[in-house]
């Protein structure tokens, strides 16, 4: 086992790979979490909510709130864990592992600590949007969106088996009004973008644009995935990372597995770079790291430009990566996937259809790909906008 201290509380890590957390309470005792953690993200956050219960003078011991008995109906923190274990997809094949990090994190940091230890039959409408309202972040929007549609998931589940438990609607919980909005890159943006990367990582930006491919699905790309003589990309597999190591999975969705067409303009660059840097084989990676396994987001990324103290010094450290060449091109706020969001919006320019946008895109559902119809005619009514200004112009004063 490996302990790490901190401030407050103490982290152990222990031999399967989980977290345990604990930590010294105003009644002398150690008092550790009753379940363990995935990773250690959670485990500090099982910490903040009880240091939280502590300051706030609701503190009762952790051990006394897991062991209140209830007749039939056990507590969420009782109830979530089995769920999970046997949880399927709808299509029924199990969670992908990514997935049910996802969920374990969810449950771990913003539900558990917050209502683990109540009872599922009373967990009403006044319950969840007191929890929602007060006890997630509010700088998180999505993450509680997600929290929130989890706990209904469980609690509907639950309700099959005792129909005492009815999941408590809360009105706009579902819908989180997300921080960022994604605005494609212009062609101009674009091109000064990819212009201003590493040249071994140039093709990554444009395959991610022009072929709308997600990161997971470009980083795992093979020789054998380019097929030159009919200009097409296959996409296969995908990498994620889950407990922190890099496992190699099927894409997204169904629909992920996917050829998708490279624009003609695209094959010379596609060329070169087999070349020059992909690694030889048919199972070269397009896109390696130095230690030879998938480029990580974080390698194609860079940072950010910074001031830092160093030995007393500010330094002010520029920009690497993607995160240079986007301040280059005038675009501070474009992250990595807001170019699968480009490459879908030009697609849509095209004219193409919901259906070609859905197999372009490897979307299994219509709802995500008439998003990018939507923003191709807000873009033609700025092309109309723009037209008439030049109509205007060109008038005899």
């Amino acid at each position: 086992m490996v302990a790490s201290r901190r401030s407050f509380g103490r982290l152990r890590k222990r031999a399967s790979g989980r977290w345990q957390a604990g930590y010294l309470g105003p009644d002398g005792d150690v008092h550790n979490a009753p379940f363990t953690f995935l990773s250690k993200v959670d485990a500090e956050g099982w910490l903040a909510a009880e240091r939280k219960l502590l300051e706030g003078d609701a503190w009762v011991p952790p051990s006394l709130r897991a062991q209140v008995k209830y007749e039939k109906g056990d507590t969420l923190a009782a109830f979530a864990p089995g769920w999970l274990a046997s949880h399927r997809r709808s299509d029924g094949r199990p969670l992908k592992d990514r997935t049910r990090e996802h969920y374990e994190s969810l449950l771990g940091i913003r539900i558990l600590p917050h209502l683990g230890d109540v009872p599922m039959k009373r967990i009403d409408k006044v319950v969840v949007a007191r929890w929602f309202e007060a006890d997630l972040p509010p700088d998180t929007p999505v993450a509680n969106a997600h929290a929130y549609a989890l706990l209904r998931e469980i609690l509907r589940a639950a309700a099959e088996e005792d129909a005492s438990i009815v999941p408590p609607a809360v009105p706009g919980a579902s819908k989180a009004k997300t921080v960022h909005r994604a605005e494609p890159a212009t062609l101009e943006e674009l091109a000064v973008v990819v212009s201003n990367m590493p040249e071994r990582h140039r093709l990554a930006i444009l395959l991610m644009s022009w072929c709308a491919l997600r990161f997971g699905e470009v980083a795992e790309l093979r020789r054998k995935d380019i097929d030159l003589r009919a200009e097409k990309v296959r996409v296969r597999r995908a990498v994620v990372r889950v407990e922190r190591e890099r496992r190699v999975t099927t894409p997204k969705s169904e629909a992920g597995v996917r050829d998708v067409a490279i624009p003609p303009h695209l094959i010379p660059v596609v060329r070169d770079h087999l070349s020059r840097f992909t690694q030889p084989g048919p199972e070269g990676l397009l896109f390696a790291s130095e230690g030879g396994d998938q480029l990580s987001p974080s390698t194609l990324a860079g940072k950010p430009s910074r001031r830092r103290r160093i030995k007393g010094r500010l330094v002010n450290e520029s920009a690497t990566g993607f995160c240079r060449a986007r301040e280059i091109a005038g675009r501070p706020d474009l992250r990595l996937h807001d170019l699968r969001h480009t490459g879908a919006v030009l697609a849509a320019q095209t004219g193409a259809t919901l259906a070609e946008l859905m197999a372009r895109l490897g979307h299994s559902t219509p709802a995500a790909a008439m998003r990018y119809q939507h923003a191709a005619r807000d873009r033609d009514a700025v092309i109309a906008a723009a037209l008439s200004k030049l109509a205007a112009e060109g008038q005899p004063a």
